[in-house]
């Protein structure tokens, strides 16, 4: 069958037929080119590549040079790995090309897509950066795809955190270089804090390609990248003193707690308990420093749950991505609540940490002259891509309709209800040889499912994100007969669960969710495990009434309809009404944490600013002055920024008080920082001033 009859056969099954029939033109020039292409030797093929950058050099438009370009990279991909990227592959690929936001669902192949888009834009000369959620994936997808590159002449890398400064360097000068977020963006941060020009490893931001661009410009939006050293006055004592004093306070009676709003308030109980506990008189609670180590205190046993929202690991508090399931290693929490963690957990208390540089995704990603994104789940967070990052999301069609079947919830009293009848399903499709996949919202959670699953002896494997390689080869593993998979969310995300030849008959891959996120796009991501490829499937997510959705923002008709029905504890029970309520839970929680974002967005924007122009002024000391001068006004520069991020970081921390006076805290909090970058830049001045240098 033609492409043309092909397409038309699949016209009925896009929901997106506007956005198709504007590219629908360009993606039939690039197929017409095949056959033309297809006839060249490899050596015409690489010589293509010679040609359009001298087309470039004199004028021409990267627009003007896809359709010809997508058709050699088409060839190029044959030749290497044996087939041509078919018609929703390009389609995806001109979109990323024109800085969309692209949803490919699981499976339908985005490494080979990315690879027409970067192939383009790196004809220039000025650098494409493919952008991975870990070194794994990174270094896996540049050994995919770089003999395609390097095929039609250009240089292909990779940058790993193990790597020394310059190897980075040399793999950034490359003509397409795969890269996690966090290296790049550590590394932008250390560039602006050299000395020296030579000791920088990155160049000019071009193009940047961001791979699971949901988790990392939305999940992990509220997490900054931060460099930092020991502060000079610890104060441990305080931390474990309040510590101490939290434990002997009960929630209801001694404080209240906002789960929706991550706040707690001492009650005037609570307050007459602390000042005895403490032998201080109630005048003691109106100390700022008091007040600032017993609220960290509270915080971190009201809201942070070992095995939940942090590991304790060789006597170290770990964070885990709330979202992901991923742990954290090189992530603290700021403003001391970290430490208040560990003084909870009595590990060891780091010192409290120095603020040196720091940049949140959101912004670090617009530095890029222009950058694009893909995902398996954008359609659901495209109102956030739309007004944070004025991004379109264009949502590419499977190339083989979803066979998958997606189960309304089921729901359940109690959790522990829950996870029984999970693992005695479980065991009977295990029996049946059906593969089945559990995600699991947490380490905690995973780690419980594990437990029930081993008292019916039901043999599985447990991943929970710490082993990036070895979790991708076991997450591959799961389409086998028989296998059981219990698995965080972020657990072997980006490879592909590809079906024994015999499993149709059982129903495919069964995915189980052990309870609904606080995102729809968290939990499409766990069905869309499921039905890659046309391949049979089904999921179904377990509610129970203990579930942190429910608890938080489970509406008052949602519990009078559980009080109507009267369940059983221990059964399994379905209502039409219970799945709306739980749809609009989700939905609120969604909008609570888009606004979240968005208000931490507002305050960056202008954090963000003055960042831009204090790294501005020392790119000019860094180019323009005498080296012993490149050296001397930088090391001032740099204390004088330091000691304004202490500052500003108190800011952040007071400027919600001014609301309780009917003021706006980001209007005032905008002009207060703006009083205090003033003071910053004068000060500057003036010790530029005293070295004789021009500003």
């Amino acid at each position: 069958m033609g492409l043309v009859s092909d397409l038309k056969r699949k016209y009925d099954r896009w929901a997106n037929k506007q956005e198709i029939a504007e590219i629908f033109p360009v993606s039939e020039s690039i197929f017409e080119k095949a056959l033309f292409i297809k006839a060249m030797s490899d050596l015409e093929l690489i010589n293509k590549t010679a040609e359009f950058k001298e087309k470039l050099k004199k004028g021409e438009s990267l627009d003007n040079l896809l359709t010809e370009a997508f058709a050699v990279v088409r060839e190029a991909v044959k030749r290497k790995l044996g087939k041509r990227p078919y018609e929703e592959q390009v389609w995806a690929g001109i979109a990323m090309h024109q800085g969309k936001i692209v949803e490919m669902k699981s499976g339908e192949g985005k490494t080979i897509a990315i690879t027409m888009p970067a192939y383009l834009n790196a004809l220039s000369g000025q650098g494409v950066h493919i952008i991975t959620t870990n070194d794994y994936l990174a270094e896996r997808d540049a050994q995919i795809v770089s003999p395609i590159f390097e095929s039609l002449g250009l240089s292909a890398g990779v940058v790993a955190e193990s790597m020394e400064n310059n190897q980075r360097r040399e793999n950034y000068k490359k003509d397409i270089c795969y890269v996690s977020n966090k290296e790049v963006g550590f590394d932008y941060l250390r560039d602006n804090m050299v000395l020296n020009l030579k000791e920088r490893v990155l160049r000019e931001l071009h193009f940047g390609m961001i791979d699971e661009v949901d988790s990392i410009l939305i999940d992990e939006a509220r997490t900054p990248l931060i460099i930092s050293q020991p502060a000079e006055h610890p104060e441990k004592e305080y931390f474990i003193k309040f510590a101490n004093l939290a434990a002997t306070l009960q929630e209801g009676a001694d404080y209240e707690i906002d789960e929706r709003l991550q706040t707690v308030v001492l009650t005037e109980e609570g307050e007459k308990r602390a000042t005895q506990n403490l032998g201080e008189s109630l005048d003691f609670l109106t100390d700022p420093t008091v007040q600032y180590h017993l609220h960290h205190a509270l915080k971190a046993k009201a809201f942070y749950q070992c095995d939940r929202d942090y590991l304790v690991h060789n006597g170290k508090v770990i964070l885990i991505d709330e979202f992901t399931g991923r742990q954290m290693p090189d992530r603290r929490l700021m403003e001391g609540l970290h430490q208040a963690i560990e003084a909870k957990e009595g590990v060891p208390i780091r010192e409290k940490d120095q603020l040196l540089a720091k940049i949140t995704f959101q912004n670090f990603f617009r530095l890029y002259k222009k950058w694009a994104g893909a995902t398996g789940t954008a359609e659901t967070a495209k109102d956030e891509f739309a007004k944070v990052y004025g991004k379109d999301v264009f949502v590419a069609p499977t190339h083989k309709p979803i066979q998958r079947f997606d189960f309304h919830d089921t729901f359940y009293l109690t959790e522990e209800a829950k996870f029984k009848f999970i693992a005695q399903e479980t065991a009977y499709r295990h029996k049946k040889s059906q593969p089945v996949l559990i995600g699991a919202r947490s380490v905690e959670k995973a780690l419980k499912m594990s437990r029930e699953l081993d008292k019916l002896d039901v043999p599985h494997q447990l991943l929970t994100a710490k082993h990036h390689q070895k979790e991708a080869e076991q997450i591959a593993e799961a389409g086998k007969e028989g296998m059981v998979t219990v698995a965080t969310n972020m657990a072997g995300r980006g490879t592909d669960i590809i079906l024994s030849p015999t499993i149709a008959e059982s129903g495919g891959l069964r995915v189980i969710g052990t309870e609904r996120h606080r995102a729809k796009r968290i939990d499409d991501q766990l069905r869309g495990r499921a039905g890659r490829q046309g391949d049979p499937g089904s999921s179904q997510f377990h509610i129970s009434m203990e579930d942190e959705l429910v608890q938080v923002f489970g509406s008052d008709e949602l519990w009078q309809v559980i009080e109507n029905m009267d369940p059983l504890e221990d059964r399994p029970f379905s209502n039409s009404f219970l799945q709306q309520e739980i749809d609009e839970a989700q939905q609120l929680a969604e909008a609570l944490d888009f606004d979240s974002r968005r208000w931490l967005y507002q305050f960056d924007q202008v954090f963000d600013r003055q960042r831009a122009a204090i790294y501005k002024m020392r790119d000019k000391f860094l180019i323009q002055n005498d080296p012993k001068k490149r050296e001397m006004i930088l090391k001032m520069t740099d204390r004088l920024w330091q000691e304004y991020l202490d500052n500003f970081e108190q800011l952040q921390k007071g400027i919600g008080l001014v609301s309780f006076g009917g003021k706006d805290p980001l209007v005032e909090y905008a002009l207060e920082a703006k009083r205090m970058f003033d003071v910053l830049v004068e000060n500057i001045k003036i010790g530029a001033t005293f070295l004789n240098i021009e500003i």
